[in-house]
């Protein structure tokens, strides 16, 4: 998918949420400005960024707390309507952005949107093949653990891609926010796996973050 540079996306910042490329994402929207934002997007082009909020973001949260500049580009994949004019959707990560200058603030943040650069790589390459085949292993040995989102990834086929099992495992292990966005910042998807790995190491044992449990939290 192309993204033209600095267009402007409506932004919807949420804490503790990192959502990557591949990784489907459900949201219950409940308050106004975010009702209004699907909306908007909806008679758009159906694409928002999940930002992830800044430390501190209590204390502003009614107003205009900062996020991380470095987001992820999501598209509507389903949209449920609730009778007290809620919304329960689904958005499909789409791929990693930079957020820049605010276009506008009111009711909800838009930003200039600019795509992260992506290093290519070849998913029959021996060393990509290796990574894919160990994370498929390690992912099938947590599936158990899991939640029904993550038991149904399309990460967990046996034929998915090296970058859908790194990025399905990145959202769904139990892994900080600075280590997700760690994750999510770096170009190589064959340094992610490494990066991936390492933290695997590190909580082997742990159960997985639940993939399909986020929540818009307000």
């Amino acid at each position: 998918m192309s993204v033209p540079a600095q267009r402007p996306v409506p932004v919807f910042p949420l804490p503790d949420v990192v959502l990557f490329p591949h990784v489907r994402l459900p949201l219950h929207v409940f308050e106004l400005r975010y009702r209004r934002l699907v909306r908007d997007a909806l008679a758009g082009e159906r694409e928002i960024a999940i930002a992830t909020l800044r430390p501190g973001w209590e204390q502003d949260y009614q107003g205009s707390p900062a996020f991380h500049e470095l987001a992820c580009l999501g598209r509507f994949e389903q949209v449920r309507w609730l009778p007290d004019d809620c919304y329960d959707i689904v958005l499909m990560g789409l791929r990693r952005v930079r957020l820049g200058a605010v276009h506008h603030e009111f009711p909800y943040r838009s930003c200039a949107c600019e795509p992260c650069p992506e290093q290519p790589h070849e998913d029959g390459d021996p060393l990509a093949e290796m990574e894919r085949h160990a994370l498929l292993a390690e992912m099938r040995r947590l599936l158990p653990l899991g939640g029904e989102a993550w038991r149904t990834s399309p990460g967990t086929a046996d034929d998915a891609s090296l970058e859908v099992i790194v990025n399905t495992m990145a959202h769904a292990l139990r892994v900080d926010v600075a280590a997700r966005l760690d994750l999510l910042g770096l170009d190589s998807v064959l340094d992610r796996a490494q990066r991936l790995h390492e933290h695997l190491r590190r909580i082997r044992g742990s159960p997985p973050r639940e993939g399909g449990a986020a929540a818009e939290r307000n």
